[in-house]
């Protein structure tokens, strides 16, 4: 008779980063349980519609070992008006999941949260690291460091193991955001104005996140029932080092000139891209020092990852 294998649930089990998240997992030994908003034909489904503080969590968390919490509200055109959506959904969801988990038996809990609870750039500043003060910016980082919080509260009142994992912009086939925006202008020999920014930049091969998420449930901490973690590719480069980089994954030239930073930022702003001036132009250093000191090293380089994340596109 074959020995159990361990249950682990993935919520946002069809996004872009459950889908890469699931194999490794079940490569690793554990038996993959889908939460997902509808039925896709996969093994061992489990529909939740939505996520909130209401959400009937008993039927998806039976027999279950372990929880990667994946699912989140990201991104909103209205982000303004949907404060109540970020707090139902980032705070309020992912608190009473873990609550559900930790009566449900769960023992090891892992949040995927963000850089962005450090704030956008550290520009003139040391790498961020776990022990930071927190500087969330916008709706997205706000909720994902209150999720922390809630969730290091717990911690304290369980015998759950709970990790937080923090990582920068993840690529990978299928991104969406910057990096898909990235990838097609790239593909169209867009000429980009980013040949004179000297930044450095923190980036995730979504292999990466992968390798350490299973890392983690693997070998949790045995003497701390909360742990986060800063985790990133080794390479941090500057922004047209990466886009020359994916460039060249992708068997094309980098079209790339110069524009002054200060007028190249002040365009953004007065485009109302506040958002891609920091992720584009500032510095997002990280101190991966935590995470190294676990025994995990990232399996996949910058190139082999940017590699990976092209091969599955038309581009």
């Amino acid at each position: 008779m074959s020995e159990r294998r361990p249950v682990v649930l993935v919520t946002g089990a069809n996004g872009f980063v459950g889908r890469h998240v699931a194999p490794v997992l079940t490569s690793g030994g554990w038996s993959v349980r889908r939460a997902v908003r509808s039925r896709q034909g996969m093994e061992d489904e489990v529909v939740v519609e939505t996520i909130g503080p209401e959400t009937d969590w008993q039927a998806a968390l039976d027999g279950v070992d372990a929880v990667v919490h994946l699912a989140a509200r990201v991104h909103h055109k209205h982000e303004e008006h949907a404060v109540q959506l970020y707090r139902n959904v980032n705070i309020a969801g992912t608190l009473h999941l873990a609550h559900s988990a930790a009566t449900a038996g769960v023992r090891h809990f892992i949040f995927i949260s963000t850089v962005l609870v450090h704030g956008r750039t550290n520009d003139g500043r040391a790498p961020f690291s776990e022990d930071d003060v927190l500087t969330p910016r916008g709706l997205y980082g706000m909720s994902k460091a209150a999720a922390e919080a809630g969730l290091r509260t717990l911690a304290r009142g369980t015998d759950m193991k709970i990790s937080v994992i923090r990582p920068p912009l993840v690529y990978g086939a299928g991104a969406k955001g910057n990096f898909a925006l990235l990838t097609r202008a790239v593909s169209l020999g867009l000429p980009l104005p980013f040949a004179a920014i000297h930044n450095h930049r923190a980036f995730l091969a979504v292999q990466n996140l992968a390798s350490f998420i299973q890392r983690r449930l693997a070998y949790p901490d045995p003497d701390s029932n909360f742990e986060v973690f800063l985790v990133a590719d080794r390479e941090q480069v500057s922004t047209p080092e990466f886009i020359a980089r994916l460039a060249k994954a992708a068997g094309k030239t980098s079209r790339l000139f110069g524009m002054p930073p200060d007028l190249l930022g002040t365009l953004l702003r007065v485009m109302g891209r506040q958002d891609t001036y920091d992720s584009l132009i500032g510095s997002l250093e990280l101190n991966l020092s935590r995470a190294i000191a676990t025994g995990w090293q990232p399996p996949v380089s910058l190139d082999e990852g940017l590699r990976l994340a092209l091969a599955a596109q038309d581009v």
